[in-house]
């Protein structure tokens, strides 16, 4: 626990985010990018055998750029290692989890879409 505590400081720091920076809902440890607020009542959370399955929505009045930019320099610092991306999607790897980041909606009305699973190997 004082190890994710560290981190989120530390990340705080680095990206010039409020040291009480949001989290995505379910996620322990993966910020809620800025103009983003979670979607109420939109969140899933399995634990399976071989891993764990989380699902999550927030909502924005931001723009795909900026989420991109953010989700691709915090990930990193948090050992997340960008894995196969697309133009709507995202996809970050660590250890045996995979974090998928998706987008819908326009500049300005924004939604993105967090999906963890466990990673190809462990399904």
């Amino acid at each position: 626990m004082m190890r994710l505590a560290t981190l989120a400081l530390l990340l705080a720091l680095l990206t010039g985010a409020p040291a009480s920076a949001q989290y995505v809902m379910g996620f322990e440890d993966v910020p809620l990018a800025p103009g983003l607020a979670m979607v109420g009542g939109s969140d899933m959370h399995f634990d399976k055998p071989e891993g764990r399955i989380i699902e999550a929505t927030a909502h924005g009045a931001t723009d795909r750029r900026k989420v991109v930019e953010f989700y691709r320099g915090s990930l990193h610092q948090l050992g997340w290692v960008e894995a196969g991306s697309s133009p709507g999607r995202l996809q970050f790897q660590r250890e045996d989890e995979r974090l998928g980041i998706s987008f819908a909606g326009r500049d300005g009305a924004l939604d993105v879409r967090y999906q963890l699973s466990p990673a190809a190997g462990k399904r």
